[in-house]
């Protein structure tokens, strides 16, 4: 969801003064409160030394922090009301370089074009909900990864990811590249119109791909998606409609994992390790 906030800084409107209406097709909920954009920057440990992609900045509410913390700012904005406001806002910055704007969707944005090197820039962003799942997969699995990741999601996923003891999909995704922290809860009540749901900002460290030098990426892939595609079943009956149950049992013991274990309840290490184990039954 993008979310933008207002203040009363000269030259950002505040929520009663953008000139043009929200579109629900892209998510936009504005933020109303002054203080979250500066949580986030806390999070992603904005300093004067860092570049940060922003996307999708709408009218610039968290851009003017990010700027104001010294940092070189690259934003992709798909709405073009919002980059007639972003320019109108910071003529300096734009003049100087501090700050880029690109128009473009940033599903079909090449981060090499935006000038981007591997670990040597941040993510900032207040996102739509409905591109979560994509943008993590799109940024954390990348021959170009930042250093570390700050969004601001829906408050669930993001204690899904950070905090729940159950593992899922997304949760062991994002964990494979990345060390996850659930931040702190940003309430419905910061944003107009306000969301059916709180929010609450994530931040991703340690973003690197470490843990597929000794393991096939697809192989992990392939595997946790189908250990978890039944979550009613055990793990070890639902990697059965591809592997021998003999070789699973072996597999198993040898990895001392329970044979009535289920594939939630398995965490990140282990699951890599078996799916190193199972590339050599191919």
């Amino acid at each position: 969801m993008r979310k933008n906030h207002s203040n009363n800084h000269k030259g950002i409107p505040d929520d009663n003064k953008v000139s043009f209406a929200h579109k629900k097709s892209l998510g936009q909920n504005f933020l109303t409160s002054e203080v979250v954009p500066g949580w986030m920057c806390d999070a992603g440990k904005v300093t004067s030394d860092d570049i940060v992609l922003e996307i999708g900045p709408g009218i610039g509410i968290l851009t003017k922090v990010l700027l104001e913390r010294g940092a070189r700012v690259i934003a992709v904005e798909t709405d073009e009301r919002a980059i007639v406001e972003l320019r109108t806002s910071f003529p300096k910055e734009l003049k100087s370089g501090q700050l880029e704007i690109h128009h473009n969707d940033i599903r079909e944005t090449n981060l090499t074009q935006l000038g981007l090197e591997h670990q040597q820039f941040k993510i900032v962003a207040n996102i739509p909900y409905f591109l979560s799942g994509f943008l993590f997969r799109l940024f954390l699995d990348n021959k170009i990864q930042p250093t570390s990741l700050t969004f601001l999601i829906q408050k669930e996923l993001a204690f899904r990811i950070a905090r729940d003891k159950k593992e899922s999909l997304l949760s062991l995704s994002v964990k494979a590249f990345g060390r996850p922290t659930y931040i702190r809860a940003v309430g419905r009540g910061h944003f107009f119109p306000k969301p059916k749901v709180d929010s609450a900002i994530l931040t991703i460290n340690d973003i690197n791909h470490d843990n597929f030098k000794n393991v096939d990426e697809q192989t992990f892939f392939d595997t946790i998606h189908l250990g978890l595609g039944n979550k009613r079943k055990q793990l070890l009956g639902n990697l059965s409609k591809k592997y021998e149950r003999t070789d699973l049992i072996n597999i198993f013991d040898k990895l001392e994992i329970s044979q009535t274990i289920r594939g939630e309840d398995l965490a990140l290490e282990t699951w890599l390790q078996l799916s190193k184990d199972l590339e050599h039954l191919k």
